[in-house]
């Protein structure tokens, strides 16, 4: 069965996780894939949206990996790399300012109050606005955005329509995303600083409580319609608000939030709230 392997699950905004240091304990991508697999298990397991591995990196003060409940691996989790830099923040002497290594590339972390981080995201890439798909033979108006992993955007009227993750599949697994299909978000404009989303996760496959890559994608294509100003508070399903920033350097900030090609010329930031709830050990 093997020694134990100590764990932390963590949350952040209501997406949770189960995060290993994998400096201390090193681990294998399939050994971590089959682990997501068991242990984020609701039922059967400790239950969760997906796992953290943490891991040394030559390029900041550690590398975040992410794979999600399926077993599958994702490039960038918003809400996970606020808990990896909670995590880093209490363990480092109290670091406040450091980067850290994803598979999307280096991200800043800040702490900026007790249990309130910002990251600093790259420039969101792949803007793509008024895309129709028909879906269960219903014609949408999609746009979508990388925000780190690809994101489909749908603006709605009302975010209580009880069938829009009846219809989330459909968009999920579309042609029109390629072979891995995309993350799907639901997004109310409640005023030009205010939205609220709903998001269908790729690899969870079904609706979480947050996403911190799909509240920067909503903030970037509801500015980008110049339906927002930002910074953009988001309200997630969990009820817990996010704050997205999308600021051009040098300062300034308005309804061209980034260039359809990207040129680092924005700095954009998700920040909001990431908890540590208990510790245990896992076993087999």
């Amino acid at each position: 069965m093997g020694a134990p392997k100590s764990f932390l699950k963590v949350v952040g905004s209501g997406n949770d996780f189960i995060l290993f240091d994998a400096r201390k304990q090193p681990v294998t991508n399939p050994t971590a894939a089959r682990w997501a697999r068991r242990w984020c298990d609701r039922h059967r397991g400790v239950g969760a949206d997906g796992l953290l591995l943490v891991l040394p990196s030559r390029k900041g003060l550690a590398k975040m990996r992410i794979f999600n409940a399926d077993g599958s691996a994702a490039e960038m989790c918003g809400n996970g790399l606020r808990c990896v830099a909670w995590y880093l923040h209490t363990t480092n002497r109290g670091a406040r300012n450091f980067r850290v290594e994803t598979d999307a590339g280096l991200m800043g972390a800040q702490i900026t109050g007790n249990e309130k981080i910002r990251i600093h995201f790259p420039e969101p890439s792949r803007l793509r606005l008024r895309q129709k798909l028909t879906v269960r033979n219903t014609e949408l108006v999609v746009h979508s955005v990388n925000t780190g992993v690809p994101h489909a955007i749908v603006l709605v009227p009302n975010l209580n329509r009880s069938n829009l993750m009846a219809v989330a599949p459909g968009i999920r697994f579309h042609r029109a995303f390629g072979a891995r299909g995309t993350n799907v978000d639901f997004v109310q404009v409640l005023s030009p600083k205010r939205i609220a989303i709903r998001t269908y996760e790729r690899g969870v496959e079904g609706e979480t409580l947050a996403c911190g890559t799909g509240a920067v994608a909503s903030a970037a294509i509801a500015t980008a319609l110049k339906r927002t100003q930002p910074p953009v508070q988001v309200k997630t399903a969990s009820g817990e608000t996010l704050t997205v920033g999308l600021e051009r350097r040098g300062g300034g900030s308005g309804p061209r939030a980034f260039h359809r090609n990207g040129h680092g010329t924005f700095q954009v930031w998700l920040e909001g709230p990431a908890r540590i709830l208990f510790k245990g050990e896992l076993k087999g």
